[in-house]
C-alpha cells in the first residue's frame, strides 16, 4: 500500500493559445515530469478531486460534492468522448463511507467529467482517459452557493480514511485554480437565455459547444497577441502563499477562508483551490507529510495562475529510504 499526491492547475487553453515560447516550454516540461512520475509509479487507483465549469453540472441539481460511480468524459475541449475506468464497487463503497461518517456525498451513474477532471487525465496517462482505475470526485466551486472550506478538508479527510485502508498504489490529485478570474456568467445576473443555460445546458449541440469555446480561445489568443485590454486578474503574491500554506498543510488556514476572501484574491476561478484542499487533506490522514513546489508562473494566455506539487507521506518516504539503504 502507498499513496501519492499531485495538485495541478488546469486550463482549457492549453491547446489552444501559447505564452512565450521559454515559458510554454517550461510549463509542457513540468507536465511531461509529472507524467513521467505517474508512469514509474503505475497507480492501481487514482482519486481525482475536479470541479465542473457548467459542462456536466447545472442549477437544476447543484451538488456541493459529487462521486463518479460510472463517469464519461463531457467532452469539452476535445477531451473524450471516452469512459473513465471507474471500479464501481470501490467508488460505491467509498459513498457508503462518507454517507456513514456524516459527509453528505451526492454520486451518479451517469457522470460528465470536464476538464477540470479529465485533462490531468490526459496529461498523466497518455492521452488514455481510461488507462487507470478512477474515482472522479466533483466538488462545486462555481455555482454559488459554495461549499465551505472547513467542509472541503472534512470531506477530504473522511476520503483519505477510506482510502487508507485499502492495499492499493493510490495516486490522489487535485486540479483546479489557483488564480484566475474568466467572465463566468453569474445566474442573478445573467439574461434569460443564459440563465436556462446554467440551469439545464447539459448535452449541449456541437455548435453549440464550439460557439461557447470559441469566446474563450478568442480571449487566450487575443491576450497572447499582446492586447492588454483582454488581461485578467491573476495574483501571483496570493498564488505563492497558498502554495506554501498547502505544503505546509496548514488546514486551520485553508478551512478559515471563505468564498468572499478567495474571490477577492484569486478571481472566480480561484474558487477551485477547494479541490487542492480536499486533496492535501485525503493526503494528511497519512501522517505528515513532505511537499514540493513543482512549477509555478502566473500565464495570462492560459487565463491561469498554473501550480504544481507533489507530496507523500513522511513515513513512506523515510520507509522507501531504509528498504533502499538494505539493498546497498
Amino acid at each position: 500500500m502507498s499513496v501519492k499526491l499531485i495538485c495541478i492547475s488546469h486550463t482549457p487553453l492549453l491547446d489552444f493559445a501559447s505564452p512565450a515560447p521559454d515559458v510554454e516550454a517550461s510549463a509542457r516540461a513540468a507536465f511531461t515530469q509529472l507524467a513521467d512520475q505517474v508512469k514509474a509509479y503505475d497507480p492501481t487507483l487514482i482519486v481525482i478531486f475536479g470541479p465542473d465549469h457548467f459542462n456536466g453540472f447545472f442549477y437544476d441539481l447543484m451538488p456541493a460534492f459529487c462521486l463518479g460511480t460510472r463517469a464519461t468524459a463531457a467532452g469539452d475541449w476535445n477531451y473524450g468522448p471516452g469512459t473513465l475506468n471507474v471500479p464501481e464497487a470501490k467508488a460505491l463503497a467509498l459513498a457508503d463511507y462518507c454517507l456513514a461518517h456524516d459527509i453528505d456525498m451526492s454520486y451518479s451513474y451517469r457522470m460528465q467529467a470536464d476538464h477540470g477532471i479529465t485533462q490531468p487525465l490526459d496529461l498523466f496517462c497518455d492521452g488514455q482517459l481510461d488507462r487507470y482505475p478512477v474515482i472522479p470526485i466533483f466538488i462545486n466551486s462555481a455555482a454559488n452557493p459554495l461549499p465551505r472550506t472547513q467542509r472541503v478538508i472534512q470531506m477530504g479527510q473522511i476520503v483519505g480514511k477510506y482510502l487508507k485502508g485499502l492495499d492499493e498504489r493510490i495516486l490522489i490529485i487535485g486540479s483546479g485554480g489557483l488564480s484566475h478570474d474568466p467572465p463566468t456568467p453569474q445566474i442573478h445576473t445573467a439574461s434569460k437565455e443564459v440563465q436556462e443555460f446554467l440551469i439545464a445546458g447539459r448535452n449541449p449541440s456541437t455548435e453549440a459547444r464550439q460557439q461557447r469555446q470559441a469566446k474563450v480561445i478568442a480571449v487566450g489568443q487575443g491576450l497572447a497577441h499582446g492586447d492588454k485590454s483582454l488581461a485578467l486578474a491573476l495574483n501571483p503574491t496570493w498564488d505563492k502563499a497558498l502554495l506554501q500554506r498547502f505544503k505546509d498543510a496548514d488546514f486551520n488556514y485553508l478551512g478559515s477562508m471563505t468564498s468572499e476572501d478567495i474571490r477577492l484574491h484569486g478571481g472566480r476561478g480561484g474558487q477551485e483551490i477547494r479541490t487542492w484542499m480536499a486533496a492535501c487533506s485525503a493526503l494528511s490522514v497519512y501522517g505528515e507529510y513532505h511537499a514540493e513546489i513543482v512549477y509555478y508562473a502566473p500565464i495570462q494566455e492560459w487565463i491561469a495562475g498554473m501550480g504544481m506539487m507533489t507530496a507523500e507521506p513522511m513515513q513512506q518516504i523515510t520507509r522507501s529510504f531504509e528498504t533502499s539503504q538494505d539493498l546497498i
